[in-house]
């Protein structure tokens, strides 16, 4: 079953997602302010928002409403829109006139109730850091250094899966290693080796070693490469006239590259340095004459780049002047990974956050094929054992095989099937550690069910993103044994991928110098949601901000090597059984009997509610004046004790920054996004790679 596609002008957008909203109704205009949040759970969030009344020919009636909600959010098109809309109470503080607070509250209700209400997702994310006792997402992962090789000319990193691991193409009845993503084929007549990269030919005695470029290819090869080929070579690909050295690595490993020996600049502000003609992100502190290179988000540092002995930077632990690096500077972008900047915190409340879909228990199918019998191997501090011999996530537990494909749980009394849509998601599985290749499925959520369908999510862990120290980080860092048999199944990986992070489109990879390399004799490798792409030392120190999004890598021809908005949604993935919950449009109700629909209003959208009710305006001077409904009274600023007005005040300012902060946020994304009818860049980094 295919999602159903809506397709909005940036006015559209606008309308529907902006604030205020008005509801109409008879001789009463009701003005609802942007929502301020409270309490989340699951998919289940509680807030309130400020509201005035409009009686027309009268005066201005404020209130608050108070509201629960069923989440469902589409991180794709960054919103969230709040289903089955509950109001367990309504305010209009001061307000004598009982008959009227009745009729308001009743109206309040009766259209709020039969809202799908739609949101921005930045702008939530922003008010969601006004919830007391956000859980500590921070979990225990192997920070380790991967292998790290230095090069100051054009160089492409190929990874293999631990030793190669040869197969027989059953038609050409060449050899190919198996456990890589690149071309890497044997010519059995002279035991010589080829690698084919972008435009470019290698060859060699050994696999590992001795890679030399080469025009003398034998035409079976060549053949078979064509056959096996994926993408198209792109323009830059095309342009490049360099072939570049060739490392082979059998283990986690990373490259980063300068072009030319590193090329020193200043961060302003800072006693920093950046390598300006490179496309990673090195720094250099002069204090301590450390270099730090950021690695899948995480810090490494050490005194040389070649060669050197990099050890793992504690988030806590990096230079007080990285915190100091501007916004909008040509490092701005390695801000998400320094704790406590906006940036960061914006990254973290994302990793809160699920991906939802409803999932129809009919249409629901899957099957699961094993390399041979079943064969379970235990889950390390656990009572659950997982199936090592399939590409499919299944783990016994108590008697019970449990199957998470695709963020949705199946469930079966045998190994084999038949699978039915569980409504159940085993307590167990948050026992999994990081150290088991299935620990991602401990972030997918069952959050309700009913005889025809179930309510499910994931967190950002499924997609390997984990919080740590303040930061969010890629992958877990530990190296999973893949299962070879007749099958070879690879298991998630960390490095070697060149995983980086952009606030638009979360985790991006990309290696190779082009989209060209791509072999697909066999399916699953990478990361979830890696496509093949060139970079590497090849767009010559190119550099851009944080501030300018993924949009301008689009401009440059960075569409490889990042991830798609089909593999930023996994239940997009599905054949069948996801039900397109996102139809409503905001403010559009369920049911639209007697209810008036909300528009968008033209007034400025600066009105709160604290958690009494109370309603404030803030003024261009950034000042309070606190509204009140007492008709004896003129003046609209009531005092309060000195103590509780600061505390007041401060929440109010709170407020107002991360509304103002989850504006910019919004209309950066939708900046960052490509005109109608371009294709939507595939994210990754979005700044260089």
């Amino acid at each position: 079953m295919c999602l159903a596609v809506t397709v909005l002008t940036a006015k559209d957008e606008e309308n529907v997602l902006s604030w205020p909203r008005e509801i109409v109704d008879e001789k009463v205009t009701l003005t609802l302010y942007q929502p301020q949040l409270e309490s989340y759970e699951s998919n289940i969030l509680e807030g309130r928002m400020a509201v005035s009344v409009k009686v027309h020919d009268g005066n201005l009636i404020f209130g608050a409403v108070w509201f629960k909600t069923r989440m469902s959010t589409d991180f794709d098109k960054r919103t969230v829109i709040l289903e089955s809309m509950e109001v367990p109470r309504v305010n209009f503080p001061d307000l004598d006139d009982k008959d009227m607070i009745d009729k308001f509250s009743v109206l309040l209700i009766k259209n709020v109730e039969s809202w799908n209400l739609e949101m921005s997702l930045d702008r939530l994310l922003a008010g969601m850091s006004e919830i007391e006792d956000q859980k500590n997402l921070s979990v225990q992962l192997n920070n380790e250094p991967p292998e790290i090789y230095f090069r100051t000319s054009p160089a492409v990193l190929i990874s293999i899966d631990g030793e190669p691991r040869l197969k027989t193409d059953e038609g050409s009845k060449l050899e190919y290693v198996l456990n890589t993503p690149f071309f890497i084929v044997k010519d059995p007549k002279k035991d010589n080796y080829y690698i084919r990269d972008g435009k470019f030919w290698y060859v060699s005695e050994e696999i590992i070693t001795g890679w030399q470029e080469t025009e003398k290819v034998p035409s079976k090869i060549e053949k078979f490469a064509e056959e096996s080929r994926g993408e198209e070579l792109d323009s830059l690909a095309l342009s490049i006239i360099e072939a570049p050295d060739v490392i082979v690595a059998t283990k986690p490993s990373e490259l980063i590259s300068t072009d030319g020996e590193p090329d020193y600049a200043s961060v302003e502000g800072t006693s920093l340095l950046f390598a300006s003609n490179s496309e990673d992100d090195i720094i250099m502190d002069i204090n301590s004459q450390q270099h730090y290179i950021l690695i899948a988000g995480r810090w490494y540092h050490s005194k040389t780049l070649n060669d050197g002995d990099w050890k793992f930077a504690e988030p806590d632990d990096l230079p007080e002047d990285f915190a100091k690096i501007p916004e909008g500077s040509e490092m701005s972008s390695v801000r998400v990974s320094v704790p406590d900047t906006p940036e960061a915190q914006d990254a973290l409340l994302e990793q809160s956050i699920p991906q939802t879909a409803t999932i129809d228990r009919k249409e629901a199918k899957l099957e699961v094929s094993y390399d041979g019998d079943p064969k379970f191997e235990k889950i390390e501090g656990t009572d659950m054992s997982y199936a090592v011999n399939t590409d499919k996530t299944v783990i016994l537990v108590t008697n019970k095989y449990y199957c998470v494909d695709d963020a949705v749980w199946f469930v079966s009394d045998k190994a084999t099937g038949p699978w039915e849509v569980s409504v159940i998601r085993p307590d167990e599985v948050d026992q999994i550690p990081p150290e088991s290749p299935v620990y991602n499925v401990k972030y997918v959520y069952i959050y309700d069910s009913t005889p025809e369908v179930v309510y499910v999510g994931y967190m950002p862990g499924y997609n390997y993103s984990y919080a740590y120290g303040g930061v969010v980080v890629y992958g877990t860092g530990y190296y999973y044994t893949p299962w070879y048999g007749a099958y070879y199944y690879p298991r998630p990986v960390t490095y070697g991928y060149g995983a980086h992070y952009n606030p638009y489109s979360g985790w991006g990879f990309s290696i190779g110098i082009s989209v060209g390399w791509g072999f697909h004799p066999h399916h699953g490798w990478g990361p979830r949601g890696y496509h093949h792409g060139y970079r590497r030392g090849y767009n010559h120190g190119y550099r851009h901000g944080y501030n300018r999004g993924y949009s301008q890598g689009a401009k440059a021809g960075y569409r490889a090597g990042q991830r798609s908005s089909a593999s930023n949604n996994v239940y997009n993935n599905r054949n069948s059984g996801v039900r397109n919950t996102g139809n409503n449009r905001a403010g559009q109700p369920r049911n639209n009997a007697g209810v008036s629909q909300g528009r968008p209003s033209n007034k400025p959208n600066n009105m709160y509610s604290d958690r009494q009710g109370n309603v404030h305006q803030q003024g261009q001077n950034g000042n309070w004046e606190q509204k009140s409904n007492r008709s004896s009274q003129q003046q609209s600023n009531r005092q309060a004790n000195t103590q509780s007005r600061s505390s007041q005040q401060q929440q109010l300012n709170n407020s107002s920054q991360n509304r103002n902060r989850g504006t910019q946020n919004y209309n950066s994304s939708r900046s960052s996004r490509p005109s109608s009818g371009a294709s939507r860049p595939s994210g990754g980094g979005g700044r260089r790679r």
